[in-house]
């Protein structure tokens, strides 16, 4: 089994940290040791491991992703929009899923890391899937 955090965006696209939702999982299933997996099933979202301290840092992410692939029209593949398609190549390079470590009950993360849900094409009401395996 596994179960699902719901993710409220804003408009455009946006980094929402995460991690306390994805504790509390691990929390409620009582598990001391194991693994802490997540998947995005989204095609216009992702999910990222980065620094939570600085909350420039979430925007300056933001800014040169949406830099690296702006919204263009002449993309190939524009069956829905263009924002749709750069969101596509968005999510592949960013990546929809996230594998964390769990021990004494807690994510194994660095001091200033956090669990980001990045959305490409909010806002919308999206989900992360966390499958945790007893170790």
């Amino acid at each position: 089994m596994h179960e699902t955090i719901y993710v409220d965006t804003p408009k455009g696209d946006s980094l929402t940290l995460i991690t306390e939702q994805v504790q509390e999982v691990v929390r409620d299933n009582g598990i001391q040791s194991g693994i802490c997996f997540l998947i995005v099933p989204h095609t216009t979202a992702a999910i990222t491991i980065n620094s939570y301290l600085d909350p420039e840092t979430a925007q300056d992410i933001v800014n040169d992703v949406r830099r690296l692939v702006p919204t263009r029209t002449d993309f190939h593949h524009i069956f829905d929009t263009p924002a749709d398609a750069a969101g596509h190549i968005k999510a592949s390079l960013i990546g929809n899923n996230e594998t964390v470590l769990i021990e004494e009950g807690n994510l194994v993360l660095g001091d200033s890391q956090g669990l980001f849900f990045y959305d490409f094409d909010g806002p919308r009401r999206r989900k992360v899937l966390v499958k945790i395996v007893k170790g």
